[in-house]
């Protein structure tokens, strides 16, 4: 080969490799523009290993359900993941008037000490109980929301006591806790140790649940359907457009309730109804016929915590109940 074809193969083999060098570069920098303005194909399953799937935060379903996920490891009753309902019993407690019995008092065990239920809520929350409303625990049944760490009680209050108010509500607000009050309309005036309307709106505002028992805490069973209607359907009605907050769940005074007292209930659109029978309300039993647990004068803590736990597996309230 002579000298300059020689020089002559060299200098076309330098520009081939200075060529492929300019295009090695240009697609390499192609390949960066593309990254960054996000044109590469991803494969699927990398995106799916590394991208979770977000919904509108406006879904509240899917809030629901990230929070029952969340506390699904420390919750008694957290709510299950996807927002299945809830399947946990729930223990109602029944409350009425916190103070001491005066003198010849016609039901003196209906009386707790302020001491005396103190001590009892103190006791509730050592050993892990956390207070939740009737709407929460449905809310828990039917959609699965969660009812928090700890395991969920439902602390009532019957006729509408001023007790309720004045020895109760310090406790519970202490504790971080919310009562049910069950409001009875008529015949227990502030001047016969009544709440009143000033108080009822300072346990809403406190958190509480305000229910009823009805205008006059009438055997349901012995009424006409006029009457009946005037005690379930309209007290529910007067309470709703006096205090501005809904009333879904009634309590049978005395607990007496019948089939056609269940309808009238139902017909006035009450998501539910508490008995006097004593169990753990379950999401498996009439939501009409929930059991509860009286809460008698001089019952120490220790003995509620027993009572508590010894009526869990009762059976079912009956299909009625007069007392007998």
């Amino acid at each position: 080969m002579s000298p300059g074809l020689g020089r002559r193969h060299r200098a076309q083999a330098a520009g081939l490799i200075a060529v492929m060098v300019v295009v090695v570069g240009v697609v390499l920098l192609g390949d960066l523009w593309g990254i960054q303005a996000g044109t590469t194909e991803v494969q699927p399953q990398t995106a799916t290993s590394h991208t979770p799937s977000v919904r509108p935060a406006s879904d509240p379903g899917q809030r629901d359900r990230e929070r029952a996920r969340s506390t699904a490891s420390t919750s008694g009753a957290t709510g299950r993941a996807g927002g299945l309902p809830g399947k946990e019993a729930v223990p109602i407690l029944m409350y009425h008037v916190i103070a001491a019995p005066p003198p010849g008092a016609p039901f003196p065990g209906l009386y707790v000490i302020p001491s005396e239920f103190a001590a009892q809520m103190r006791a509730l929350k050592n050993a892990g109980w956390h207070a939740v409303t009737l709407d929460q625990m449905h809310a828990y049944w039917q959609r699965g929301v969660p009812l928090g760490p700890g395991k969920p009680i439902v602390v009532s209050f019957d006729n509408g006591y001023q007790s309720q108010y004045t020895q109760a509500l310090p406790v519970m607000r202490r504790l971080g806790w919310v009562g049910d009050e069950n409001l009875q309309l008529t015949g227990l005036p502030p001047s016969q140790g009544g709440l009143s309307q000033a108080q009822v709106r300072g346990l809403i505002a406190a958190g509480w649940e305000l229910d009823t028992q009805g205008f006059s805490h009438a055997d349901l069973i012995a009424l006409d359907a006029e009457e009946l209607h005037y005690q379930v359907a309209v007290a529910r009605s007067t309470i709703e457009q006096r205090y501005h907050v809904p009333v879904n769940w009634f309590c049978y005074p005395s607990g007496y309730y019948n089939a056609t007292v269940i309808a009238a209930v139902k017909a006035a659109g009450y998501t539910g109804s508490t008995t006097v029978v004593p169990g753990w309300a379950s999401p498996t039993e009439d939501r009409y016929r929930l059991h509860r647990l009286r809460v008698l004068g001089e019952t120490t803590p220790q003995a509620l915590l027993a009572l508590i736990a010894g009526i869990r597996e009762d059976p079912p309230a009956p299909s009625s109940y007069d007392g007998s």
